[in-house]
C-alpha cells in the first residue's frame, strides 16, 4: 500500500536525484529502467530528512528494543550517524553508533570500528542503504562478529528492490534474512514505486518498463 510516508520518500528521492528513471545497467548486468544511487545525498538538508525516515521506521519497528546501530563503510557511515541524530532527537532514543574503516589503522587507537565498541550480547541493528545481492552483509558478518559475541537482529534499508538473488526464488533479502536471521526492513519497495507512477501522468512511459523488468527479475511479496 502507497502511504503517504512512503509517497514523500519517492519525491525526496527524485528531487534529490537520488531515484532516477532511463535505461542503467547494475553490477549484475541487467538493465534497469530505474536506478538508485544514495551517493547523490550531498547537502545537509537532503542528509537530515533522510535520517528522520531511517528513525520513523526503526521507531515503528523496533522502537528502543536494541543495544547499538552499525553503518557498513562507506555509504552506511552518514546514513548511521544522521540515523543516530534523528532518533535521539525526534523520539528521544539515544543510542550509541559505529562503523567500520575499509583498511585496519595500525597506529593510534588501532583496529577497524570507530565509535562505540560493541560487547558480548549486544544486540545490533544494522544501518544501509539498498541491498542488491546481499554482498555487502556478507562481509559486515564477520567484522561484526570478529569485535563480540553481538546479536544482529534487524536491517533498515531504504528501498528493497525485490530482486532474485542467488537462488532461484528468492530474493537476496529473503537470502540475508535466512542466512543470518536477520529481519529486513525497507522505507519503500519496488512495487511502492510502481504504484507511485501509476499516480503520476508524466511517468506513463517508464510504467510499462518497469512492469516487464519486475516481471523478469522480481519477486513481489
Amino acid at each position: 500500500m502507497l502511504t503517504d510516508t512512503k509517497k514523500e520518500f519517492i519525491e525526496f528521492m527524485i528531487k534529490s536525484n537520488v531515484l532516477r528513471f532511463g535505461e542503467f545497467k547494475t553490477k549484475s548486468g541487467r538493465l534497469t529502467p530505474y536506478f538508485i544511487n544514495t551517493g547523490n545525498y550531498k547537502t545537509g538538508n537532503q542528509i537530515a530528512n533522510l535520517g528522520k525516515f531511517y528513525a520513523r521506521l526503526i521507531k515503528e519497528t523496533c522502537d528502543n528494543n536494541f543495544d547499538c546501530m552499525f553503518g557498513p563503510a562507506y555509504k552506511g557511515i552518514p546514513l548511521v550517524t544522521t540515523t543516530a541524530v534523528s532518533l535521539a532527537t525526534e523520539y528521544n532514543i539515544d543510542k550509541p553508533y559505529f562503523f567500520n574503516r575499509k583498511e585496519e589503522k595500525d597506529h593510534g587507537e588501532g583496529g577497524n570500528l570507530v565509535g562505540y565498541q560493541p560487547k558480548d550480547g549486544d544486540n545490533v541493528i544494522i544501518i544501509e542503504d539498498v541491498i542488491t545481492a546481499g554482498t555487502a552483509i556478507r562481509e559486515t558478518m564477520p567484522v561484526l562478529k570478529s569485535a563480540a559475541n553481538v546479536n544482529v537482529t534487524d536491517m533498515f534499508i531504504s528501498v528493497n528492490r525485490c530482486e532474485v538473488g542467488k537462488i532461484k526464488g528468492k530474493t537476496a533479502i529473503m537470502e540475508v534474512s535466512e542466512e543470518f536471521g536477520i529481519r529486513v526492513h525497507s522505507i519503500i519497495s519496488v512495487k511502492d514505486i510502481y504504484n507511485y507512477l501509476e499516480e503520476q501522468e508524466e511517468y506513463s512511459n517508464v510504467l510499462e518498463l518497469m512492469k516487464k523488468y519486475m516481471a523478469q527479475y522480481c519477486i513481489l511479496e
